[in-house]
């Protein structure tokens, strides 16, 4: 599903000269990590924003057993989403943390397994601005054979996002990508009897469950995703690949590897026949990029499918 291409063949040398025990820069296979933003980089950013921003706007403001007991915050911050994507207004500065703080509260009480169902539900929606396919559904099809042509050459790859760690698990278990191989946005939790118990002094019991709190732990972005795949990999990536700012730590931290010849990949959104792209915006990022050391993969040039056959860009949509 791919056009021959600098990226493709960049990517393929790089895997072809690191897992040959001939070569100088061979990578043992426990040394072969590869760490994948989500949105945006695998997963469409549609709506035309992030998922689990669509997903807030639609707990806050159209879910009835939610809607009217939502705290004024969260619906502001809720508000923000849909006047952005309906009304073309500017999200707030930081927005991303005030998105972060807002998700906590408004899935806060739910067990994890309720929150994987109400995950999962929502994603059986049409994805708005196409026709032939779900949220869930909409994966980069040319993306996922590089997770397939990794993991046959050795590779293990995690998917690193700033989006709640289980969101993206509950969107990736369906194309195999197990739950300890996520990492991502993290809310405290607690057993479902602890009340306020420090865990420290609380023993749960068998038949307990583990239920999301409204407190934020840490927003999955820049230096924190580094932070995070050192305290919860324990290696430093050799090939990294992303499709914003958010994702630049990462790769320079990859880039970075002292042991091992490393490679770095952004992804720019420049399709606008076939997806949802602010053209302007992807053209200042490619030339950004290039000059940071990433190699390039563009969505217009690249990909000879971007969710595969049956999906259209259509209009959006509003209720």
């Amino acid at each position: 599903m791919w056009n021959q291409c600098e990226a493709l063949t960049a990517l393929q040398n790089y895997v072809k000269d690191v897992t040959n025990p001939n070569s100088p820069n061979f990578i043992k296979e426990e040394d072969r990590i590869a760490t994948f933003d989500m949105d945006g980089t695998f997963v469409g950013e549609l709506y035309p924003t992030y998922f689990e921003y669509n997903l807030l706007e639609y707990r806050v403001l159209d879910d009835p057993a939610y809607k009217d007991m939502a705290p004024e915050d969260v619906k502001e911050t809720a508000q923000d989403i849909r006047d952005f994507v309906r009304k073309g207004t500017k999200l707030p500065d930081h927005f991303d943390m005030k998105h972060a703080y807002a998700a906590a509260k408004a899935y806060s009480g739910m067990t994890l397994a309720e929150f994987d169902n109400y995950v999962k539900s929502y994603a059986q929606q049409p994805a708005n601005g196409f026709s032939g396919m779900t949220y869930g559904q909409s994966f980069y099809k040319p993306m996922l054979e590089v997770f397939d042509y990794l993991k046959d050459n050795g590779f293990t790859y995690y998917v690193v996002s700033g989006s709640d760690r289980f969101i993206c698990r509950a969107l990736v278990e369906s194309i195999g990508i197990e739950p300890n191989r996520v990492i991502g946005m993290d809310v405290k939790l607690m057993s479902s009897n602890q009340g306020t118990e420090a865990g420290v002094d609380y023993t749960m019991s068998q038949k307990e469950d583990l239920v999301r709190t409204d407190e934020l732990i840490i927003k999955n972005l820049k230096t924190n995703k580094v932070l995070q795949i050192s305290q919860e990999i324990g290696k430093v990536p050799v090939l990294s690949f992303g499709n914003s700012s958010g994702d630049c730590a990462m790769h320079n931290y990859c880039m970075g590897n002292q042991k091992y010849r490393t490679a770095t990949f952004m992804l720019v959104a420049d399709d606008d026949v076939r997806d949802h792209a602010d053209l302007a915006e992807g053209a200042r990022r490619e030339a950004k990029w290039h000059e940071a050391g990433y190699y390039i993969i563009s969505m217009k040039n690249d990909f000879k499918t971007i969710y595969g056959e049956g999906v259209t860009k259509t209009d959006f949509i509003f209720q």
